[in-house]
């Protein structure tokens, strides 16, 4: 009878652990911080690395506006926020159009907001070159100044709403890649196997990315436990990178202990079936460090190198 109750008791326990785990993941896979202002260059925050005068982007070539998102589901669309780098214009009849010859859209990882990744961002404007890719890189709803609360279901409206920004400017598929980092790999994968056949990027660039979010609580609970349980999104990177035919490029730390490569990147990578791909195991790399780990000029090379293998 003791037993009977003890057994009942931890089972109670552990069912309230496990809601209180689900509530807690579901929030803390959203890490936002909120601004009243974006500073860009001027943001004296902590960041993952300051790059040198030689990356600084004039102020012709920054453009900080809103854009609206809405999921299925929603009646009115929701303001979030984006920061362009690179040329806009104007045709004859007033319409913006992008002049760059080629975009990258990032998608950034899952704490903080614009200003953070903002190093980030110019970095991958000096692909190729300076300031030779115009980058784009929203604010996810309830980052920096983005309004809402993001879900798995707005991150990735919100994805598909920074994709349509570019594609209304002009920009068309073989001028654009899709770039995303650690919780951006799902907005990252998503667009890029919704997007139709007509406007497919000329390729998907993954860093850190995670296999899904089911994978990333078997990494961490070390429970032969539903996933449900812990966690109602599913943001199955896995499952999508089956499906994507667009050149896939992968980077990932070998030390990252936030994302280990083992469990997610390597699995990610393996399942894709398209015919261009190319790995960079970063070693002494962690989740954070991997551009300056391999090296600035490395990283943009490489990188460079990638995306002119475009079908």
């Amino acid at each position: 009878m003791k037993n009977s109750i003890r057994i009942s008791a931890f089972c109670i326990v552990l069912t309230f652990a496990l809601s209180s785990c689900k509530k807690n993941l579901n929030d803390n896979l959203f890490n936002p911080d909120k601004l009243t202002e974006y500073k860009l260059e001027n943001y004296g925050g902590t960041v993952d690395f300051r790059l040198n005068p030689d990356y600084a982007i004039p102020d012709s070539l920054v453009h900080v506006f809103p854009i609206y998102s809405k999921t299925e589901s929603e009646t009115d669309s929701v303001k979030i926020w984006a920061v362009y780098i690179g040329q806009i214009k104007k045709n004859s009849r007033g319409k913006e159009y992008i002049a760059n010859d080629s975009v990258f859209v990032y998608f950034h990882g899952n704490k903080s907001h614009i200003d953070f990744y903002w190093q980030r961002a110019k970095l991958l404007a000096h692909t190729g070159g300076k300031l030779k890719f115009g980058v784009l890189m929203i604010d996810y709803r309830g980052y920096g100044m983005s309004e809402g609360k993001s879900t798995e279901e707005t991150l990735y409206a919100d994805a598909m709403a920074a994709v349509n920004w570019v594609k209304e400017r002009g920009v068309k598929n073989q001028r654009y890649g899709i770039y995303g980092f650690s919780l951006g790999c799902a907005a990252a994968t998503y667009v890029t196997y919704n997007m139709p056949n007509n406007y497919k990027p000329f390729c998907i660039a993954l860093e850190a990315p995670f296999a899904s979010v089911a994978t990333l609580v078997n990494d961490g609970a070390g429970l032969n436990i539903d996933p449900l349980f812990f966690s109602t999104f599913k943001c199955d990177n896995n499952f999508r990178i089956k499906y994507i035919q667009q050149p896939f490029y992968w980077i990932h730390g070998k030390k990252d202990k936030f994302i280990p490569i083992e469990t997610n990147g390597e699995v990610l990578f393996k399942n894709y079936t398209g015919t261009i791909s190319e790995a960079e195991r970063v070693e002494g790399a962690g989740h954070s460090d991997v551009p300056q780990t391999l090296g600035f000029t490395t990283y943009n090379q490489k990188l460079y190198s990638f995306t002119g293998r475009r079908k």
